[in-house]
């Protein structure tokens, strides 16, 4: 789940005193006009929390009291009259007018804490684009677990997608720098591939990786990007996969374009090539495979 913001705790727990305030001064003022129509009802031990101090020194419960000889719908009416009045007889302010306050002063500031500014540099963004890539490409493809050749074609097709056009007069950071973002949180896991570790050490914003991996992804998963880059085998392809898998394993010889499926856990380890049962789970296990019939014409 997103980290909450401390603004946004305060905010909440504003909203909660708000509400829990509005909903005990209701409760009060229903409960004081109850007790003034039935005085004989009054709890000993209720207290009136909307109960202020008047000008000559009575409370508006001792100047309710008074009237509780006349008749009931004069009482009502006085009650009502001494209810409008609170606010402005009170020379403090209502709790609910301090919350409403404490509201507005945290909205007015995008934060709530300082910030300071966090020293960056594209140091090593700019040496894996413009001297890795072409010197170096084996610190290339261990960056971003694609080679060079590989990273250009990537760029080529997905650079006129319309995600990475906008509107505005400020144009977007090159495709090249945004793919080579993505790349590398897809090639990590972890908090190697945490928004603020990528942050830092490719110099950019925390809000741009986001921003560039989304970007990314919505390019390669884009139906012009599928029916450009993602085709089927010919049938060349298809005849040199099924004769290299045939001298592996003959009994698959009729088939291509075999995928993994689930692994399923073995009871111990084989005695006949135990090693190579052994999967990325620390698991002996063997792998089910399915592979379509071959079609014959």
């Amino acid at each position: 789940m997103p980290r909450t913001t401390t603004r946004q705790q305060a905010a909440d727990a504003l909203h909660r005193a708000f509400l829990v305030n509005h909903v005990l001064q209701a409760e009060s003022r229903l409960a004081r006009e109850f007790f003034l129509q039935n005085p004989e009802l009054r709890d000993p031990d209720w207290e009136d929390i909307d109960e202020l101090e008047m000008d000559d020194g009575t409370s508006s419960t001792e100047s309710s009291g008074t009237s509780t000889s006349s008749s009931s719908s004069s009482s009502f009416s006085t009650s009502t009259d001494s209810i409008s009045s609170m606010d402005t007889t009170a020379g403090e302010p209502l709790p609910s007018e301090i919350l409403t306050e404490e509201i507005l002063e945290l909205y007015s500031r995008h934060y709530w804490e300082e910030h300071g500014k966090i020293l960056k540099t594209n140091a090593i963004l700019n040496l894996l684009l413009n001297d890795w890539k072409h010197a170096h490409p084996e610190i290339f493809r261990s960056y971003l677990r694609i080679t060079p050749d590989c990273f250009d074609a990537l760029v080529e097709a997905i650079k006129d997608d319309l995600v990475f056009r906008n509107n505005s007069n400020n144009r977007q950071t090159p495709v090249a720098v945004q793919a080579a973002v993505a790349l590398y949180r897809f090639g990590h896991h972890g908090n190697a591939a945490s928004t603020m570790k990528v942050a830092l050490l490719f110099g950019v914003s925390y809000g741009f990786v986001q921003l560039a991996t989304a970007r990314v992804i919505k390019a390669c998963c884009s139906e012009r990007f599928r029916f450009a880059s993602v085709q089927w085998s010919g049938p060349a392809a298809k005849a040199a996969a099924m004769e290299a898998v045939g001298h592996i394993c003959p009994g698959w010889r009729n088939g291509w374009c075999m995928v993994d499926g689930t692994l399923v856990p073995l009871f111990q380890r084989p005695s006949l090539f135990g090693n190579t049962w052994l999967d990325r789970k620390s698991n002996y296990s063997m792998n089910v495979q399915c592979r379509p019939p071959r079609q014959h014409t």
